[in-house]
């Protein structure tokens, strides 16, 4: 595996994630007109993108308002799983909500998901409500979980 950089989401992105959507999410993926309204609501929403070579291995973004920022999205691409690119996705979309002056940290992930639910977990999300049935079709629940930033706790 070749070395994997961080960058901004461009534009010239937008067709590729929308593919990679449909691959990853498959009934719940972005289309690229929704991209497109995501790349549109900068400078609330950043978006950053991992690239090995040209290829995308990885994408993630929150939405910062006022002190609590929410985790719009975070997806690696199956052949780079089990390399820490999630974790390090992760830690940038942390970082970027403390710079932007977040006191929390919000997402919301399908309660099957053990590899994400481990992910957050280990990065002190905790689990804060749940929303039933939320993912369909399947009927699957959302995990609301939070992690507090810059050290403080409401």
């Amino acid at each position: 595996m070749s070395t994997t950089v961080l960058r901004e989401l461009e534009w010239t992105d937008l067709a590729t994630l929308a593919a990679l959507e449909v691959e990853l999410f498959a009934d719940d993926a972005w289309t690229e007109p929704t991209w497109w309204a995501e790349l549109a609501a900068r400078p609330r929403r950043d978006y950053v993108v991992a690239v090995e070579g040209e290829q995308v291995v990885g994408y993630a973004g929150i939405d910062v308002s006022g002190d609590v920022a929410d985790v719009m999205t975070i997806a690696t691409v199956p052949a780079a799983r089990g390399h820490g690119l999630g974790r390090r996705l992760l830690d940038d979309l942390v970082h970027r909500a403390e710079q932007r002056g977040a006191t929390a940290l919000l997402l919301e992930v399908r309660a099957d998901n053990e590899p994400a639910k481990r992910l957050y977990e280990r990065s002190d999300f905790e689990t804060i409500s749940v929303r039933r049935r939320y993912y369909q079709p399947g009927d699957v629940d959302a995990l609301v979980m939070r992690k507090h930033l810059g050290g403080t706790h409401d």
